[in-house]
C-alpha cells in the first residue's frame, strides 16, 4: 500500500512562505501521482495542486497559481509544495494524497486513495 506523510507546516506572517513536504513509500515513486489539498475551518476541502511523476503533468488551482510551486525529488520519494506570498485565508490543514498514475493520462488528478494525516499551516495578518 502507498503511504504518504506530510511535514513542513507552521506559523508565518502574511506575505511569508512555507514549504510543505510529502514523503511517499510503499510503491515505486516514479509511477505515482501526488495531490495537495487544504481544508480551512468551516470550509470544504480544496484541491490546490498535483503532479504526476510518470509524465511530469502539474496543475495549480487558480487561487494559488503564480504563488505556489510543486516539485518532486525522485531520490527522496518526496513531493514539495513551495507556498509564497501567503495570505491569511491560506490558513488550513494541508493534506497530500497519492494514487498510482495511469500512462498517458494527460492529467495529474485522480481519485486519490492514500491520504496523509495533514500538516497545519497558519498565516497571521
Amino acid at each position: 500500500d502507498v503511504q504518504v506523510v506530510e511535514s513542513g507546516g507552521g506559523l508565518v506572517q502574511a506575505g511569508g512562505s512555507l514549504r510543505l513536504s510529502c514523503a511517499a513509500s510503499g510503491f515505486p515513486f516514479s509511477r505515482l501521482a501526488i495531490g495537495w489539498f487544504r481544508q480551512a475551518p468551516g470550509k470544504e476541502r480544496e484541491g490546490i495542486s498535483c503532479i504526476s511523476m510518470n509524465d511530469g503533468n502539474t496543475y495549480y488551482a487558480i487561487s494559488v497559481r503564480g504563488r505556489f510551486t510543486i516539485t518532486s525529488d525522485n531520490a527522496k520519494s518526496t513531493v514539495y509544495l513551495q507556498m509564497n506570498n501567503l495570505k491569511p485565508e491560506a490558513t488550513a490543514l494541508y493534506y497530500c494524497a497519492a494514487q498510482i498514475a495511469a500512462a498517458a493520462a494527460g492529467s495529474c488528478w485522480y481519485a486519490f486513495g492514500s491520504w496523509g494525516q495533514g500538516t497545519q499551516g497558519t498565516v497571521s495578518s
